[in-house]
C-alpha cells in the first residue's frame, strides 16, 4: 500500500476514534459492569478513573518520546498495547482484573494519541490541507464521544458489556496493519536531544498524583486527606518540573513553547471548555437514565443528533470558516453556541419532551465541531518537525486534565445540590434535576471564562503589534515560531 497523506490520515483517525469510543462506551455500560463483576459503590468509578489517570499522566512524556524515538514507532507500539489491554478487559472476571486492564488501556492510548497530531502536522503543510486534516481528526474526537454512547447502549443491551471492549480488537488489528505502510518512517531526533530523566519523572509522577486526587473528589470530597495529599503532592512535583525546565540542558518542555501566545491560550481555553462540557457528555446521559427513565440504548439514540451535527460541522463547515475568517473567530462562534446549549440544559425539566426540550440542545452541540478544530490549529501553530509530538502531547494533556476537573467540580456540585433539595422534601426526580441544573449552569460559567480567556490571549495579531520572529532555538529543542 502506498504511503500517502490521506491513507495516513485515515489510519490516525481510525485509531483516535477507537480510543475516544472506548472512553464514552464504558459510561453507558457501567451499571451492567457493576452487576456482573460485583463492584462496590466506590470501586465502580475507577473503571473510568484508572484509564484517565494513566492516559492523562503519560501524554506529555509519550509525545516527547515520539519526537525522540520516532512518532511512527510510538504510534504502533501504543496501538498494540491498547488492543491487547482491550482483550484483557473484555475477558476480565474480577474488579481487580478489569481495573488493571483499564490502566493498561490508558497507557496504550497515551502512546498513540500523543503523537497523532504530530504526525499530521508533519504530513500536511500549513493552510487548507492541514485545516481539512485537522477537521477530520477533530471530528473523530468530538463526534466519537457521542457515537460511543450510542454504540455502548446498543452493545450492552443487544449483546453484553464485554463487547464494549472486545469491539476494539478488529479495529486495533486493522490500524496496526495500515500503520506500517501508511505512516511515514521517522527515526526521531535521538534521546540525547531532549531526554532529561528528572523532568520525565517529575511530570509523570506529578500528573499522576494530581489526577489521582482530582478524580477521587466525587467519592471523598474536597477536604478529605485522600484528596488533599495526592493533589498537593502533584502540585509540588509539577512546580518542581516547571522550575527545572529553564535550567535543564535538554528540557522536556522547552519554555519557549509556552511563551507562544497562541499555544498557551489554546491550551488554557481547551482546559476550561472541556471541563465545562463534561456537563453535556456525561450528565445529560445520567439525567436521561436516572430521571427521565431512558434505557441505555434509548439514551444513546437520543444523543445521536449531536454526533451527526458535530460531524457535519467538523468536516464540511469548519475548514471553510477557518479558511475565511480565521481560527480565532471560529473558536468564539463555537463557544457561544456551546454556551447557549448549556444555558438551555439548565432549564430542561425532569421529564422533558424530546423534540421541544432536547433536540435543540443536541443541534447546538455542533459548536464542538467549530471549537475543537480551531483550538487544535492554534495549539499546533508553533510546532516544528522536531517537537510536533511534544505540542500534540501537551494539547492532549490539557484536554484530559480539563475532563478530570469537570468530573470533580461539576459532579460534586450536582451531588451536593441534590442532597440539599432531598433534605428539604423534594422528590428524587426533582432533587436530581436540581443538581444537574446547577452543574449545567456552572459549566456555562466556565465557558464564559473560556470566552474571556480567548479574547485576552488569542487576539488576532496585527502588523503594528506582531512581535519580531523568535530566534531559532538550539538544535536540541528547536521549534518553529507561530505565524
Amino acid at each position: 500500500m502506498p504511503s500517502t497523506p490521506r491513507v495516513a490520515l485515515a489510519t490516525i483517525a481510525a485509531s483516535t476514534l477507537m480510543i475516544v469510543l472506548d472512553g464514552s462506551v464504558v459510561t453507558v455500560a457501567m451499571p451492567a459492569i457493576q452487576r456482573d463483576l460485583d463492584f462496590g459503590p466506590g470501586g465502580l468509578s475507577w473503571v473510568v478513573n484508572a484509564y484517565l489517570v494513566a492516559f492523562g499522566s503519560l501524554l506529555l512524556l509519550a509525545g516527547r518520546l515520539g519526537d525522540l524515538l520516532g512518532r511512527k514507532r510510538m504510534f504502533a507500539a501504543g496501538t498494540a498495547v491498547f488492543t491487547a489491554a482491550s482483550l484483557l478487559a473484555g475477558l476480565a472476571t474480577s474488579p481487580a482484573a478489569l481495573l488493571a486492564a483499564r490502566f493498561l488501556q490508558g497507557v496504550g492510548s497515551a502512546m498513540t494519541a500523543a503523537v497523532g497530531l504530530g504526525i499530521l502536522v508533519s504530513l500536511f503543510p500549513a493552510g487548507r490541507e492541514r485545516a481539512r486534516a485537522i477537521a477530520v481528526f477533530s471530528f473523530t474526537g468530538a463526534a466519537g464521544a457521542s457515537l460511543g454512547q450510542v454504540l455502548g447502549g446498543v452493545l450492552t443491551d443487544a449483546l453484553d458489556w464485554r463487547w464494549t471492549f472486545l469491539i476494539n480488537l478488529p479495529v486495533g488489528v486493522a490500524v496496526l496493519a495500515l500503520a506500517g505502510p501508511a505512516l511515514p518512517a521517522d527515526r526521531g531526533i535521538g534521546l540525547r536531544a531532549g531526554a532529561d530523566a528528572w523532568s520525565a519523572v517529575l511530570i509523570t509522577s506529578g500528573l499522576m498524583a494530581g489526577l489521582y486526587g482530582i478524580v477521587g473528589v466525587p467519592e471523598h470530597g474536597w477536604s478529605s486527606p485522600l484528596t488533599l495529599a495526592p493533589a498537593l503532592t502533584g502540585a509540588a512535583l509539577l512546580t518542581a518540573f516547571f522550575l527545572r525546565q529553564p535550567r535543564a540542558r535538554t528540557p522536556l518542555l522547552p519554555p519557549a513553547l509556552l511563551k507562544v501566545r497562541a499555544v498557551a491560550g489554546a491550551n488554557l481555553v481547551q482546559l476550561l471548555a472541556v471541563a465545562a462540557l463534561f456537563a453535556f457528555q456525561v450528565l445529560v446521559a445520567l439525567h436521561l437514565q436516572n430521571v427521565a427513565g431512558y434505557g441505555a440504548a434509548r439514551t444513546g439514540l437520543a444523543m445521536l443528533p449531536a454526533a451527526v451535527a458535530i460531524g457535519a460541522v467538523s468536516l464540511l463547515v469548519s475548514p471553510r470558516l477557518i479558511g475565511r475568517f480565521g481560527e480565532r473567530a471560529v473558536l468564539r462562534a463555537g463557544l457561544v453556541l456551546l454556551l447557549a446549549m448549556l444555558a438551555l440544559l439548565s432549564r430542561v425539566p425532569a421529564h422533558p419532551d424530546y423534540v421541544r426540550d432536547l433536540l435543540p440542545v443536541m443541534l447546538l452541540a455542533a459548536g464542538f465541531g467549530l471549537v475543537l478544530p480551531a483550538l487544535t490549529q492554534l495549539a499546533m501553530s508553533a510546532a516544528g518537525e522536531r517537537d510536533a509530538g511534544l505540542a500534540s502531547g501537551l494539547f492532549n494533556t490539557t484536554q484530559q486534565v480539563g475532563a478530570a476537573l469537570g468530573v470533580a467540580v461539576l459532579s460534586t456540585l450536582a451531588a451536593a445540590r441534590t442532597d440539599s433539595l432531598a433534605r428539604h422534601g423534594a422528590t428524587r426526580a426533582e432533587a436530581l434535576t436540581g443538581g444537574y441544573h446547577l452543574a449545567f449552569a456552572t459549566g456555562a460559567g466556565l465557558l464564559v471564562l473560556a470566552l474571556l480567556t480567548a479574547a485576552v490571549l488569542l487576539r488576532r495579531p496585527t502588523p503594528a503589534t506582531t512581535p519580531a520572529p523568535v530566534p531559532e532555538p538550539p538544535a536540541a529543542h528547536a521549534m518553529t515560531p507561530a505565524a
